[in-house]
């Protein structure tokens, strides 16, 4: 636990591809370029604190009614933490995740309560697939946990047959409740050239989807398509989206997604748009080409240009959540977004456009806790956020010093 000084950068003063710093990350593409001095402002820090340990990749969350947190853990286990106070119990749920395929990024990741978890205690996991031993896709399925909470029985495939690659890269995949009831997944290419941009492939999208049945969320923007996968498109032309967070008040749909060597990005989802990311290079190329444009504005001209990129170096940006909450003070409205390989948390303020506006990064996480996954706003309005060491790993609770 620590109380320091939040420095916060305004991104007007970093150009968008200048190396990080200490304290500092790039701006937005198209800022203006550095000013003569950077503008600095104090606020109060953050108190972090260890809700509970012994975890091991903890990469998603969902608070129950009760104030206990389940977790998955991406080896194919499944924590109930016994609250969000520090010094919570942890307790293994029992469940068959023998089929989940633990290798590479994937395994068992991303999940969520169903909204009427209280009556039916049903909520949705994404894991990678196998059967007969071989990676055979990424699906989603949906769980009962027990009154008790220390078992959970499999009620049936939501969705299957989103692609997968045999060592688990780039497999996605975080499901979040939209304001509609409909379910938003963000997934990733599978290191696979082609996916991104066929749309008749559930890979490299955000998928909206209808909760119950797995089908197309209604008014979707391909929803006459012929192709059943094509009707689940929301946006399409991502690489690997493994953050997905709706900003509170409004209908804006955010995402973190991982770039290559460079140019992890931020992006605001707007129904039916190309990103942009496409290594097949227009279907010519059949290897899995990376020095493609994360956005190519040659190639797609009216492809979304990301709200932030990372620029000439990669922090692999993971979840995303958004602060809400007069107890946040000045930082209510930010969104967060984890860093698995930069190890940090970062909170970016938009303008009601959805632009961002500056970028800081909180003190207290440098060095201190590692790779970063999950984040997600608890009914009680802190913030809690996983490591992803591979030993130990924890739930942090971070709230306003």
């Amino acid at each position: 636990m620590r109380r320091i000084g939040l420095l916060l950068v305004t991104a007007a003063t970093l150009t968008a591809c200048s190396e990080p710093s200490a304290g500092q990350i790039p701006a937005p593409p198209n800022s203006p370029g550095p000013a003569s001095s950077a503008a600095k402002a104090i606020a109060p820090g953050l108190k972090i604190e260890t809700v509970a340990g012994g975890l091991e990749h903890g990469w998603d969350m969902g608070f129950l009614p009760d104030g206990k947190v389940l977790v998955t853990q991406r080896p194919g286990k499944l924590a109930l933490i016994s609250s969000t106070k520090p010094g919570a119990q942890v307790t293994q749920v029992q469940a068959d995740f023998s089929d989940v395929l633990v290798a590479g990024e994937g395994g068992l990741m991303g999940m969520v309560l169903e909204p009427d978890f209280a009556q039916t205690r049903q909520f949705i996991t994404c894991q990678t697939y196998k059967e007969n031993g071989a990676a055979k896709d990424i699906r989603l399925i949906r769980w009962r946990l027990s009154p008790d909470g220390r078992s959970a029985e499999r009620v049936g495939v939501l969705l299957s047959g989103l692609p997968v690659a045999r060592g688990g890269r780039h497999s996605g995949c975080r499901p979040t409740v939209a304001p509609d009831g409909s379910l938003l997944v963000g997934t990733g290419d599978t290191a696979n050239p082609k996916p991104s941009q066929d749309r008749t492939n559930l890979g490299g999208k955000v998928l909206k989807l209808d909760i119950k049945t797995g089908g197309p969320a209604p008014g979707n923007p391909f929803i006459n398509a012929q192709n059943a996968n094509e009707k689940r498109v929301y946006t399409y032309g991502h690489r690997n989206v493994q953050g997905v967070a709706v900003r509170p008040g409004s209908a804006q749909i955010i995402t973190a997604e991982h770039g290559p060597d460079k140019n992890d990005e931020i992006n605001i989802e707007i129904s039916g748009k190309n990103y942009g990311w496409d290594p097949s290079k227009g279907g010519t190329e059949n290897s899995y080409d990376e020095s493609v444009p994360m956005t190519d504005l040659k190639r797609f001209p009216d492809a979304v240009p990301a709200l932030w990129e990372s620029g000439e170096t990669t922090e692999a940006v993971c979840a995303a959540a958004f602060l809400s909450g007069t107890q946040w003070g000045d930082l209510d409205g930010s969104l967060v977004v984890t860093a698995l390989k930069g190890a940090k948390a970062m909170l970016f303020k938009l303008d009601d456009a959805g632009k961002v506006q500056s970028v800081s990064i909180p003190p207290e996480f440098n060095d201190a806790f590692g790779r970063l996954r999950a984040a997600r706003t608890g009914p009680d309005g802190a913030l809690y956020i996983t490591t992803s060491n591979g030993t130990d790993d924890k739930l942090l609770r971070v709230t306003r010093g």
